[in-house]
């Protein structure tokens, strides 16, 4: 599904040079669940931006889906995030003011659904086992909620891969490992999960982990 070859990316500020990712090469297969891991600092959030076509590295290549990420206008990234990539967060990012179905909806903005819109909402959310709170608020919600309507904002567009940058940081152990039945469910069905974490009975999860420090794969752990 994705092949990184080389990658690297430094960012600079006045005369600092800080180098997130030096040399990185990374193959992900279609359906596969990889679990990233490495201190703070060491590039994961870095890698993860890439990945999901948030930002380029400097050098090296990144192939999505057969195509060269490098080579694509803005306008085509856009598309490629808006069809084929799902994120979720660990702060959630749910924004306020909208219900959970339209926080939900949000991820089908500019995409001509017709009447199957609201259909797929309610998909979304039965699977993940909040339908009944499709028209609270989110701060209505406790936090496993939250991150429940995150994971349905990323699943309803059917995207090929989600991105997953911490998801159950914020949450206790009972609403963290309920998180990992759901990712572990979507990745059965097929979708590509990269999920960056510090937990490593999470990581466990996981078909694969690589570590990261200072901005390299250090290793590697197939289950």
């Amino acid at each position: 599904m994705l092949t990184l070859t080389g990658v690297g990316k430094v960012y600079r500020a006045s005369e600092v040079e800080t180098h997130a990712l030096q040399s990185v090469s990374l193959e992900v297969g279609a359906g596969e669940f990889l679990a990233i891991m490495g201190p703070s600092g060491c590039g994961k959030s870095t890698l993860l931006n890439i990945l999901g076509c948030l930002d380029a590295p400097n050098c090296g290549s990144y192939r999505f889906l057969g195509e060269e990420i490098a080579n694509m206008s803005e306008e085509r990234l856009t598309r490629v995030r808006r069809a084929h990539i799902g994120f979720v967060f660990q702060s959630f990012n749910l924004i306020d003011d909208l219900s959970v179905a339209e926080n939900v909806e949000v991820a089908l903005q500019y995409r001509d659904e017709g009447p199957s819109r609201k259909e797929r909402i309610m998909q979304a959310l039965e699977q993940v086992g909040v339908a009944h709170r499709a028209h609270h608020r989110p701060q209505q919600l406790s936090g496993g909620q939250q991150q429940r309507v995150a994971l349905a904002r990323a699943l309803v567009s059917k995207p090929k891969l989600i991105l997953a940058d911490e998801p159950t940081g914020n949450l206790d152990t009972a609403n963290g490992d309920a998180v990992m039945e759901l990712l572990n469910a979507t990745s059965r069905a097929g979708t590509t999960i990269i999920m960056v974490t510090h937990s490593p009975a999470h990581a466990s999860a996981a078909q694969r982990t690589v570590k990261m420090l200072d901005g390299q794969i250090v290793s590697e752990t197939q289950i």
